[in-house]
């Protein structure tokens, strides 16, 4: 999800850290798991945090959530980040 946020394909990714499209269609499946300083080269070129790249794989994340939807609502109009700021109170409040 952070590297379509990003507008980026596989190709365009694996060139920036330096991997082969397949190996970063593999580690996105979950086929294979990757080494720290892989995972760390990716979440840098993605310009995201490591919980945003683990938020639907470590239960515990800290700010994983927080920050998906940060990125979701940041480019909206304020009127429309305000509404969802009311959505989000009245679900909270109920």
């Amino acid at each position: 999800m952070a590297r379509e946020a990003r507008n980026l394909s596989q190709e365009d990714l694996a060139e920036m850290v330096d991997l082969s499209p397949s190996h970063i269609s593999v580690i996105e499946r979950g086929v294979k798991t990757t080494k720290l300083d892989t995972f760390v080269a990716i979440a840098n070129a993605l310009e995201v945090s490591a919980d945003t790249l683990l938020v639907d794989v470590v239960e515990h994340s800290v700010l994983g959530v927080t920050n998906e939807l940060y990125d979701m609502i940041s480019g909206m109009k304020k009127k429309d980040q305000k509404r969802i700021l009311n959505a989000v109170r009245a679900f909270i409040e109920d």
